[in-house]
């Protein structure tokens, strides 16, 4: 079950979306919920610091603080409304260790909610997502900006390819799965595969052991990325809810999202759940 669940909350004229969201999954489960934004410190190169007035890094960070503070009352309103259990912080930072702090705060919950990053966050959100996905050992569900309902799960697509982070994706996500309408195993190929090839096969007979029942779709992308395959098979099938692995490679030591993560990250039309 989810007991607890963190949302982050954007700020400014960014939409609120994921606020909601994260308030109806909490609903559904009856959950405590919790909001994180951040007071973002200005970013100022050490070469020019000397130069930079003082009062123009006083007056950043008090907008900074003010635009969380209205964050959290726009949160806190919403979670009184629903008669949620609730908390709310805002802490400060600079864009990248607001991602580790996100993550490392994330993995007291049973659930990150966080928002699609958006052309206005200037790359914030794509790095809490990172930091979120590949740090804090829970899942996380991102949630388009273009939202307009809460939580749905009558049509449900699950990614399976037969790897690490989809399976823990499955783990993470049987809560939901478990309250789900109809689920749709889907596997995406680059050419025609035998019959007896066909992977998913498996893991539908491991749901069905949790009386979890399932479909089976394979779709064939020889001229797309997958990423795009799965968005477009996903709205033509009406989905509500995408389950999926997230993917990415180590650089430095450090993880960056991989492309078909990332394709869908961007490109996203319903809330998808990731875990790595």
């Amino acid at each position: 079950m989810i007991k607890d669940v963190l949302v982050s909350l954007p700020v400014g004229e960014a939409p609120t979306a994921v606020v909601d969201y994260a308030v109806s999954v909490a609903t559904a489960f009856d959950a405590h919920i919790a909001g994180l934004t951040f007071a973002y410190e200005p970013v100022v190169p050490g070469t020019v610091f000397d130069g930079f007035a003082a009062d123009i890094i006083a007056n950043f960070r008090a907008e900074s603080e003010k635009l969380g503070q209205a964050a959290i009352a726009k949160f806190e309103e919403k979670a009184r409304r629903a008669s949620l259990s609730a908390e709310s912080h805002m802490l400060e930072s600079g864009p990248a260790g607001a991602s580790e702090l996100f993550a490392q705060i994330a993995r007291h919950f049973d659930l990150a909610v966080l928002p699609q990053a958006g052309p206005e966050t200037e790359g914030r959100e794509e790095l809490t997502i990172e930091g979120a996905l590949f740090g804090s050992g829970r899942p996380i569900l991102v949630v388009p900006y273009i939202q307009k309902a809460g939580l749905k799960l009558d049509r449900v697509m699950v990614c399976w390819d037969g790897s690490r982070a989809a399976a823990r994706a499955i783990g993470d996500a049987m809560p939901f799965l478990e309250r789900a309408k109809a689920i749709e195993i889907v596997t995406v190929a680059k050419q025609q595969e035998p019959a007896d090839e066909l992977p998913g096969v498996d893991i539908s007979r491991h749901l069905a052991r949790h009386k979890i029942s399932v479909d089976f779709k394979r779709i064939v992308a020889n001229d797309i990325e997958i990423s795009s395959a799965i968005l477009s098979y996903a709205a033509d099938a009406g989905t509500d809810f995408v389950v999926m692995g997230g993917y990415g490679h180590s650089r430095l030591r450090e993880f960056v999202l991989g492309g078909a993560t990332r394709g869908i990250l961007e490109s996203m039309t319903v809330p998808v759940l990731m875990s790595h």
